[in-house]
C-alpha cells in the first residue's frame, strides 16, 4: 500500500509538472477562439495580466518557444470544429503583430478553410513602428482580418508612457495613427484599462472622436 500510494504521489506530481510546463497557442473562452502566438511585446505595461499570471482559467500561456505557423495549424484543427465559435482573435500574453506573417498566413489559412469564420486581432497599435517598409493595416485586410480591438489606455501622451512604458519613442501618436488607419478597413475598438490614472470618460469621449469604438476592460490586481 504504502508503495502505491507513493506510486499515486509521485504520478499527480508529475502530471502537474507536466501541466505546468505545457503552454497553449490555441486557448478558449467563451464562445471565443484565441491565439497566442508570441509572448514578446513592444509594451510594458504595469498592468499586464502576464505580471501577474501564468494564464487565464486552466490554460498556461507562458510560452517556452514560439510556434511555428505549421504548428498553430495542427493547434487549430484540434478544436476548430468543436463548436462554432464567435470570433477567432489574437490575443495571448504578447504582441501578436510583432509576428505580422505568420498573422497573415493564419488568417489566409483560416479563410480558404474556414471561410464564415470572424478574425480579430488584438494590438497595441504599434506594428507600424515594426514594420516600417510596410502598409500593415492593407496587408491585414489583404489577408482578410475583420475586425482590431487596439489597446490604447490612456488620453495622451504622458499616461501612456506613464502606464504603458512603450520600448519605442513616438509610440503613442503610432498608435493613434494605426487607429485612423484601421477605422476605415476593419471594425475598430479601442480600449482602456480600469486603473486609477485613466481617465475613462476622457477615453469613451476620444473613441467617439476617432469615429470607433470603445471598451472598457476590467483591471485585475494582484495581491501579495
Amino acid at each position: 500500500m504504502r508503495v502505491l500510494a507513493e506510486g499515486i504521489r509521485n504520478h499527480k506530481e508529475s502530471r502537474n509538472i507536466m501541466g505546468k510546463e505545457k503552454s497553449r497557442v490555441v486557448y478558449w473562452l467563451g464562445d471565443n477562439l484565441y491565439l497566442n502566438i508570441t509572448n514578446r511585446c513592444s509594451n510594458n505595461c504595469y498592468f499586464c495580466f502576464r505580471n501577474l499570471k501564468d494564464g487565464i482559467g486552466k490554460f498556461n500561456l507562458k510560452l517556452t518557444r514560439e510556434p511555428a505557423v505549421p504548428e498553430i495549424f495542427d493547434d487549430l484543427r484540434d478544436v476548430i470544429n468543436r463548436r462554432l465559435w464567435r470570433e477567432i482573435v489574437f490575443c495571448g500574453f504578447g504582441e501578436p503583430l510583432m509576428r505580422l506573417d505568420t498573422v497573415l498566413e493564419v488568417t489566409r489559412w483560416l479563410k480558404k478553410y474556414h471561410a464564415a469564420t470572424t478574425v480579430r486581432v488584438d494590438t497595441n497599435g504599434q506594428a507600424q513602428l515594426f514594420y516600417r517598409d510596410r502598409d500593415v493595416v492593407d496587408e491585414l485586410k489583404k489577408a482578410g482580418v475583420n475586425s482590431v480591438s487596439v489597446s490604447l489606455n490612456a488620453p495622451d501622451q504622458q499616461t501612456y508612457e506613464q502606464v504603458c512604458r512603450p520600448k519605442f519613442e513616438n509610440a503613442y501618436d503610432a498608435v493613434l495613427d494605426f487607429v485612423g488607419a484601421a477605422r476605415s478597413e476593419f471594425v475598430t475598438e479601442v480600449t482602456a484599462v480600469t486603473i486609477p490614472e485613466v481617465d475613462l470618460a476622457k477615453m469613451e469621449q476620444m473613441a467617439f472622436d476617432l469615429g470607433v469604438k470603445f471598451r472598457r476592460r476590467d483591471y485585475v490586481p494582484c495581491f501579495w
